[in-house]
């Protein structure tokens, strides 16, 4: 645990039954007479905001002097104004603030000597030798060089008599720490950079509301999406819309793409689709490295098929807008993380950057990380373009893979035959994201060879019979759908089992996969019980987790949590802001998710509350008055509105009514409450680009297990699995996507309330409290280490929950 120095900071002890597996202690990480500067650079994202504010707070929870860098490297060359102290009160109200606040610009004068030598004198002038600097590899590199010539240029400076020789000594060594802020996630070595989900969210509304009136005139749209060197964007967003086509510079089209293409949106039209898009990476290439424009694929598709084609160039609208949920979740870890690295460092410490990997935090050397991303690109202008993709990273090739398994469909002479019939359905409440898992499973289960069933209104529909096959093209168009299209129910199978053997034994469903939440999970415990009674349920299951509530145990993260997260989110926003120029007020929100605090706790820190209510963490009403009196302080200071989320199930007693009235009364005279219930809302709407591609990689994987469970346990002409193996759940556990016995999981599991027993988020909730100005206590058992990077991680990540 870390514990924080007494820095006159409210009080509040956190009551986690955790592992101290390392215990770390702030006396033994103090900054106390660090300096640390924050900078951002090169191209702006959005997050950066969410970045600067955590370092600046936890810099100075931990008792540094925090300076912002204004303008980048050329406020570090010019010096004056532009490197000023931060406070803890100048990053407030920025979390939810795209772009950088404290400006980017391109530097050329820092890329000689002389640049270097002013920004040394004024890093110098200011006590400063920590730099957090948040950009591209460009920014990064730069950084390295300072920090590799900084005592040279400490000497030049004694030379030339502008500091003094004993500045030389004090301030002998430059830290460096780095975060990629970068929209095009082209930078090696993380799975996510800043910025990257945000413009991902832009791209799929603009497609979304093309496909609209795309639609209602039968129309070919081509869009344009930035990334003139790395097509992520461009692959991901056509992953999360069923784009027809998408063009990316790391796999130019082969020779007669323009045939293909047109055959593949001639045959779309045929069947009965009313529009088509494809999606054109700003960077995108033919083999012989020749650009592939926009107009030309419009010209191209008007020529050949004369069909009514608009171009539509997304631009700098990609960069723009407020940071979605992940990004200032991301960010806001990230710049604790990159503190961390700081107050660790020494001397022979390399600079590094602080990276993704799955769900965990990882620190990397920064100039191996560089080099990498160098080498993809020298990989490209040499045409060798399959090495370029795989050092892209595991989660940009599956992406690949994924998107050219459910785009383009094999001729029926080309699919194997495997005679197998595996059935789909969704259990439980809806969750944004099924439509596109359900998508994913039809479609690679009939790519493997399958006949794929849909089974309507889960368990209740099963045992009705309200079971049919389901094509390639009934679920096209499905990936940005919400709620459940199949239809969903809670019913549990238990007490019709009979009548469910009777329909798997009529319709000869060799294997189950079912979407949902806790329900599924409790549906495959009855079903795997049911096996010692009825031959019908040794098959192979598996179950997808898809709540909005992501307690399901065995998974760190659920299909349609990052949708709610994001609809939590924009409605604080929207709440902070109409108290914006009125008096202090102080909003008191409710969240869903039964006895699970996460959508609390995770929507707290991306919203920027003050304190957020869950049962996991047992409060009373001395806690209550705590808070009160720490927003009562903070009130009457600069800030005027206060956030504080309350689970829905997290006190019997201590209700949104009973909270809302005591900040009401307890507040008198310095804010007034107001209380919202959130609701349904949560569960609505369409999917984030996140839940469509997670549901859509994670279904896809579950299929290819269940292909080969079948040929594992098909025996003499049937097949018969009955092994705990062949039961199991599909979850994100840390850096890989695993495949767990369902049976193995209970003793993980409270069944009273419907939760796991551990779980990895509450590890984030410090984290809140810190950036709320809480005094508390932080578990750094889990922070990121110096790792090295790995061209090929272990095959089990290749389906990273990052996209």
């Amino acid at each position: 645990m870390v514990q924080a120095p007494d820095t006159g900071l409210a009080q509040e002890t956190v009551k986690m039954a955790q592992p101290d597996s390392k215990k770390i202690f702030f006396e033994n990480l103090s900054g106390a007479g660090k300096a640390i500067a924050v900078l951002t650079s090169g191209g702006d994202a959005q997050g950066m905001n969410a970045a600067v504010r955590a370092v600046v707070r936890m810099g100075l929870y931990v008792g540094a002097k925090v300076y912002f860098i204004h303008e980048g490297y050329q406020g570090m060359v010019d010096g004056g104004e532009n490197i000023k102290e931060a406070t803890w009160e100048s990053v407030s109200s920025m979390l939810q603030v795209g772009g950088t606040v404290i400006g980017s610009a391109r530097c050329k004068e820092f890329r000689s000597h002389e640049g270097r030598l002013k920004a040394a004198h004024n890093l110098v002038q200011h006590g400063i030798t920590n730099l957090c600097v948040i950009g591209g590899d460009g920014s990064l590199t730069g950084a390295n060089l300072f920090r590799e010539e900084w005592s040279g240029l400490l000497t030049e400076l004694v030379e030339q008599g502008s500091i003094e020789a004993d500045a030389v000594q004090k301030y002998s060594a430059l830290h460096i720490v780095g975060m990629v802020g970068s929209i095009d996630n082209d930078f090696c070595g993380t799975d996510m950079t800043i910025g990257t989900d945000s413009a991902l969210h832009r791209i799929i509304e603009v497609v979304d509301a093309i496909m609209t009136t795309a639609q209602s005139h039968q129309r070919t749209f081509v869009l344009e999406v930035m990334g003139r060197h790395c097509g992520y964007l461009a692959l991901v967003s056509a992953l999360a819309c069923g784009a027809d086509w998408v063009l990316i510079p790391e796999m130019p089209p082969e020779d007669g793409w323009e045939d293909k293409m047109c055959q593949k949106l001639s045959a779309n039209r045929a069947g009965m689709k009313r529009l088509n898009i494809i999606i054109v990476a700003e960077g995108a290439i033919d083999h012989k490295n020749k650009p592939i424009t926009t107009d030309y694929v419009k010209d191209l598709v008007v020529k050949c098929l004369g069909f009514d084609t608009r171009v539509t160039i997304l631009g700098h609208v990609q960069r723009g807008g407020t940071p979605s949920a992940f990004d200032r979740i991301l960010a806001s870890r990230m710049g604790v993380e990159a503190v961390l690295a700081l107050l660790e460092t020494t001397a022979n410490t390399p600079a590094c950057v602080v990276s993704l990997c799955g769900n965990q935090s990882v620190r990397l050397p920064l100039m191996e990380c560089v080099q990498m991303t160098q080498e993809v690109q020298k990989a490209m202008d040499e045409k060798r373009f399959e090495e370029a993709v795989k050092l892209r990273g595991r989660s940009f090739e599956n992406n690949l893979k994924t998107y050219k398994l459910l785009a383009h469909r094999k001729p029926e002479s080309e699919l194997p035959t495997s005679n197998f019939n595996v059935a789909v359905l969704n259990v439980g409440a809806p969750a944004a994201g099924m439509n596109a898992a359900v998508r994913s499973a039809v479609r690679v289960g009939i790519s493997e060879g399958h006949k794929m069933f849909a089974v309507s209104d889960g368990f209740e529909g099963f045992y009705k019979g309200q079971i049919k096959e389901i094509k390639w093209a009934d679920v096209g168009g499905w990936t940005g759908q919400g709620g459940s299209l199949l239809g969903t129910k809670r019913t549990l199978p238990a007490k019709y089992v009979d009548k469910i053997a009777e329909q798997m034994r009529e319709n000869n469903i060799n294997a189950l996969l079912i979407i949902g939440g806790f329900e599924a999970f409790l549906s495959l415990l009855e079903l795997l019980t049911a096996r010692g009674k009825y031959d019908e349920f040794c098959v192979p299951m598996v179950m997808v987790p898809a709540t909005v509530s992501n307690n399901v145990p065995g998974s760190d993260l659920s299909i349609g949590a990052d949708t709610a997260l994001n609809a939590i989110t924009t409605t604080c926003d929207r709440i902070k802001q109409s108290a914006s120029g009125t008096k202090r007020r102080v909003f008191i929100i409710e969240t869903m998710g039964g006895y699970c605090g996460y959508l609390a706790s995770v929507g707290g820190l991306a919203a920027g509350a003050d304190a957020a209510y869950i049962y996991e963490e047992p409060f009373d009403i001395r806690d209550l008055q705590a808070n009160v009196e720490h927003l009562t302080e903070k009130m009457k200071t600069s800030i005027q509105r206060g956030l504080v989320l309350r689970n829905e199930n997290c006190s019997e007693n201590y209700t949104t009514d009973f909270i809302y009235q005591l900040y009401s009364e307890e507040g008198r005279g310095v804010f007034d409450s107001r209380k919202n219930v959130l609701g349904h809302m949560q569960q609505g709407g369409a999917p984030s680009p996140f839940d469509r591609n997670f549901g859509t990689k994670i279904s896809a994987k579950a299929m290819q297990w269940i292909t080969k469970k079948l040929v594992e346990s098909f025996r003499k002409g049937r097949v018969f699995a009955n092994t705990e193996d062949t039961c199991c759940l599909l979850g994100m556990r840390r850096r890989a996507l695993v495949f767990q016995p369902v049976v193995q999981l209970k003793g993980d599991t409270d069944f009273v309330h419907r939760i796991p027993k551990e779980q990895w988020w509450l590890k984030l909730r410090p984290l809140m409290k810190i950036l709320a100005k809480y005094k508390t206590s932080y578990d750094v058992s889990d922070s990121g280490q110096l790792e090295h990077v790995v061209r090929n991680r272990p095959r089990e990540s290749d389906a990273s929950v990052a996209m």
